[in-house]
């Protein structure tokens, strides 16, 4: 028997509650952000042609080509596989998945684990930290931290990163780099940087999406990167011109998944809560389940465990690739994507399907 892959969301914690008067104060700050940001999504899917902005997963002809393409018929997916207590499992070979495109069998012409001959995977991350109103200096700084011990879990590997904060507007404050003081100089800047009331997330995750495909090649020294995205955020976009079901194809076609780290900062009166948090639109909108990446929710003690953590997952994925069948390479059409593995395993893959070009 085969586990089959499916979306997977870690536990949240719970946490200490107050009176009655907090408690009915924070359903109703709650309340009001979710009113408030679904309704800016239902704005901008209005009118998907007029309100999103004309971004391309892919660059055009006449555009740099940046992205070093191997071998452009090649469909990458990656794999992370936990076990029934939620360990990573590091050790599976190929002849322990199976892989399916719209339910047919086909063979696995490509497979990395995290480390062939004891080269590690390369890797590129791209930070994209929220710095509206919610997040407060204190919250900042720790996430500063959390970031330089996520960023040292990699050193092993030929890893690049990239520094995004978004608000009001997205803004990159450090491109891709593997200069560890570069990166530190970054970090320290966040502190000072504006914020604004509006929350573009899905804008930010679209603007690191094309910033992976952009400077951080699928490939390197023939070798299959692992890109990811980490957003760290309260979970309440605000303002985004382009919608999460676009985000969330132009992240597919990149082979980019998305870990979304939230904080307590959108109300703390529910961050001290005895209750599990109740799931933000970033959560329900399945940017995180779709793109094979993780949700989690931050308490103020546990940043660089959690940090940590996630890093491990992200380095520990398995790269799976296929060849189409000739009459579906160009057909136009979304294929399914299906992966299979051992029996009693969790597996979350990078994208549900691929969309096929048109000749």
């Amino acid at each position: 028997m085969l586990a089959r892959s499916s979306s997977f969301q870690s536990p949240r914690p719970c946490f200490p509650f107050g009176h009655r008067v907090l408690r009915r104060r924070a359903g109703q700050l709650l309340l009001v952000f979710m009113l408030t940001a679904l309704a800016s999504i239902s704005i901008a899917a209005q009118d998907d042609s007029q309100k999103e902005r004309p971004r391309r997963a892919l660059p055009a002809e006449s555009e740099p080509q940046e992205i070093i393409k191997i071998d452009t018929d090649l469909v990458p997916v990656d794999v992370t596989v936990t076990d029934a207590q939620g360990r990573l499992v590091r050790n599976l070979k190929k002849e322990d998945f199976k892989l399916y495109e719209d339910g047919v069998e086909r063979p696995i012409a490509s497979f990395v684990v995290e480390k062939i001959e004891g080269a590690p995977r390369p890797v590129a991350i791209v930070f994209a930290l929220d710095l509206s109103g919610s997040m407060t200096p204190e919250e900042v700084a720790r996430v500063s931290d959390a970031m330089r011990e996520f960023s040292r879990r990699l050193d092993e590997h030929p890893a690049v990163f990239a520094v995004m904060t978004f608000g009001m507007r997205v803004k990159t404050i450090q491109t891709f780099t593997n200069d560890r003081e570069k990166l530190d100089r970054a970090f320290d800047r966040l502190a000072h940087e504006p914020n604004g009331m509006s929350t573009h997330t899905y804008d930010a995750v679209d603007d690191a999406v094309r910033m992976l495909v952009r400077h951080a090649p699928l490939t390197r020294e023939h070798r299959l990167m692992k890109r990811a995205i980490v957003v760290i955020t309260d979970g309440f976009p605000v303002g985004d011109t382009v919608s999460p079901d676009t985000v969330i194809d132009r992240a597919n076609a990149a082979d980019a998944s998305v870990y979304v780290v939230t904080m307590p900062s959108f109300t703390h009166l529910l961050a001290s809560a005895q209750m599990t948090p109740l799931p933000t639109p970033l959560d329900v909108s399945g940017l995180v389940e779709k793109t094979g990446g993780r949700s989690v929710y931050a308490n103020e003690k546990d940043l660089g465990p959690l940090f940590r953590a996630i890093a491990e997952e992200v380095a520990a994925a398995y790269a799976l690739g296929f060849y189409p069948p000739g009459d579906k390479r160009n057909d136009g059409k979304f294929h399914a994507i299906t992966i299979e593995g051992p029996r009693g395993m969790t597996l979350r893959s990078s994208r549900p399907g691929y969309q096929a070009g048109k000749q």
